[in-house]
């Protein structure tokens, strides 16, 4: 991914507000990141953890989502869970179930599309090789690792797909 800057992270959300974008908490070290090892940008809001963010570079532009854990999910801490986006394994809390309201006239309806990412949101990193699960006995896949950035890649944009689904051209309400 590309380093983008936080007037472009900002301009970039489809499922929220331009006033509720300008207040997102960005993460601190942006400038800092790994962004050739990033196929996305994820971040939790360290103010609000209940909140996450995703920026996905796609053909048309960039597309930002706002996530919230919904309320009431029970975790087990002694189960093994797998993200749905990169399909790596993590012990207890490390992936999370995360909803992201519609874009759109759905999303004022208050529909939203859910999917459990890993709870750092570095699922780059982890296809990579470069952020290692704390599971004790790690699954190792055969899948060289482009292939796996590819279905980790597949796996983003359906969840996406599903996102902006019946959205107008516009991305801004």
């Amino acid at each position: 991914m590309d380093p983008v800057g936080e007037k472009e992270i900002r301009a970039s959300f489809v499922n929220c507000s331009k006033g509720e974008a300008s207040r997102i908490n960005l993460p601190r070290e942006l400038g800092e990141l790994p962004w050739e090892d990033l196929d996305f940008l994820g971040w939790r809001d360290q103010g609000a953890p209940d909140r996450s963010y995703l920026v996905v570079p796609r053909a048309d532009g960039l597309v930002g989502v706002t996530l919230r854990v919904p309320q009431g999910v029970r975790r087990s801490f002694t189960k093994t869970t797998v993200c749905s986006v990169c399909l790596t394994g993590h012990p207890g809390s490390g992936v999370s179930l995360l909803a992201a309201r519609r874009a759109g006239a759905s999303g004022r309806e208050g529909n939203t599309v859910g999917a459990y990412f890993c709870a750092d949101l570095a699922c780059s990193l982890y296809v990579r090789g470069k952020k290692r699960s704390q599971l004790a006995a790690r699954y190792e896949e055969a899948l060289p690792v482009e292939e796996r950035i590819a279905r980790m890649t597949r796996n983003l944009d359906e969840f996406l797909e599903k996102v902006t689904a019946g959205a107008s051209a516009a991305r801004r309400r």
